[in-house]
């Protein structure tokens, strides 16, 4: 499988700018502003219930883990350190709450890991390989299965997402070290599944 660029995304003036309303708004609900929150949610509802479902894989529960998301957000944002990025912050909460869900209803359910194979160019998405990728996306989601909580955190917002190491290991809440180790480690174990049981359909795509 390819291989996320770990080169660093450029910080662009729009990123700045949303640092800069969150934090302010932030510092509104510290302050006792109640309409501040509503805000803070609509800015960050879809990032989080997408996180959310890429974990569950279900709309509705993953429905149910924003709202909670929201819930303990509100509770402990007097917590969050405004030296550190809000949304890795954020995402660390979605992701606790996503694993301590899956636990509690004793069931895994896999991200369907889409972003993995990249899309090809219209002109060359064939039947055959748009059967050959799907069938790939199926068997990359059932290697997901062997991955351990934290293996599949690490792979889900590294090549998934595409988060830097260094805010994955924010999120996390780990060293970079133990991240990329975490991250090897399921890379291993979903390519090796891979290899099992599609080697062909590695070749043929270019992954292998």
């Amino acid at each position: 499988m390819k291989k996320a660029s770990a080169k660093k995304k450029a910080v662009t003036k729009e990123d700045i700018y949303l640092e800069s309303k969150t934090l302010d708004i932030i510092r509104r609900v510290k302050n006792g502003d109640d309409r501040a929150f509503s805000e803070l949610v609509k800015m960050y509802r879809n990032q989080v219930a997408s996180l959310a479902y890429k974990m569950v894989n279900d709309y509705d529960e993953a429905a149910d883990i924003t709202q909670h998301v929201f819930m303990k957000t509100s509770r402990n944002i007097w917590r969050y350190d405004e030296k550190k990025k809000f949304y890795t912050w954020l995402y660390r909460i979605t992701v606790n709450a996503s694993i301590d869900y899956i636990r509690k209803h004793h069931r895994y359910h896999h991200e369907s890991i889409e972003n993995v194979v990249e899309k090809a160019d219209e002109k060359n998405l064939t039947p055959d390989v748009s059967y050959q990728r799907n069938q790939l996306r199926q068997y990359i989601s059932e290697a997901a299965d062997s991955l351990s909580d934290k293996q599949r955190s690490a792979f889900l917002l590294r090549d998934v997402n595409g988060c830097h190491i260094d805010d994955v290991a924010n999120i996390m809440n780990m060293p970079e070290a133990t991240v990329r180790w975490y991250l090897h480690r399921a890379r291993v174990k979903i390519r090796k599944e891979l290899l099992k049981k599609c080697p062909q359909i590695l070749i043929t795509l270019g992954f292998k």
